[in-house]
């Protein structure tokens, strides 16, 4: 059975299929809670899709990102990569990675950074999966589906399950927000880089690429 998800929420089960129509993206869903396993294979039935999970159980489809969007993504991710890999200690991850956080949010931060020594703790049998953690360093792009107020609300939901420093970057505004662990949000505008602090204090972020991907 097939059926279009539209607001209100609808409750997921899996016997159902579910179609979405682009303008109901992203879209909510409620669901029973699920294991790992049930959730990547959920997942894997809707491979044209993105999916997260908040504490409470809601299931947050979302469409591809657009390409001026993955490019900028691309980009965050190659600068970080590149220092994460000179630097060592860490593990840096991309957007279709997924954690699952201390609170039961099942999350995929567009960017983030794991320290080694953390992810050593974690069971043998796990690393291969979710690792049930949140990671130390998120980055988090706004793309135009995406709801500003959703947003702020899973950066300050990263810092409260333990990371350690996370950027919300806003291409449109060309402005980057700093949330730390003490409970300051700084706003940047007007800057065509960021320099790291606290966990990955000396990273340099190159925002013009960010800025204008297609460099025209």
């Amino acid at each position: 059975m097939a059926i279009e998800v539209a607001p209100p929420r609808t409750r997921y089960t899996k016997s159902m299929a579910f179609v979405i129509d682009d303008a109901f993206l992203p879209a909510t869903l409620t669901a029973s809670p699920m294991s790992d396993d049930e959730f990547a294979e959920f997942c894997a039935e809707h491979p044209d899709l993105f999916f997260e999970m908040t504490a409470e159980g809601e299931i947050i489809v979302m469409p591809p990102t657009y390409p001026v969007t993955g490019a900028r993504n691309f980009e965050i991710a190659v600068q970080f990569g590149m220092w994460a890999r000179q630097d060592g200690r860490g593990i840096a991850t991309d957007s279709s990675t997924g954690f699952k956080l201390p609170n039961g949010a099942r999350r995929s931060p567009d960017t983030a950074w794991t320290l080694k020594t953390r992810v050593a703790e974690l069971a043998p049998a796990s690393r291969k999966k979710y690792w049930h953690l949140c990671p130390d360093f998120v980055i988090e792009l706004k793309s135009s589906t995406d709801r500003p107020r959703i947003l702020r609300d899973k950066m300050l939901e990263y810092i409260a399950n333990g990371a350690q420093l996370g950027w919300l970057i806003d291409p449109d505004l060309r402005s980057l927000a700093i949330y730390r662990l003490d409970g300051q949000i700084e706003t940047l505008t007007g800057i065509d880089s960021i320099a790291g602090e606290g966990p990955v204090a000396g990273f340099v972020l190159d925002l013009s690429l960010v800025w204008n991907p297609l460099g025209v």
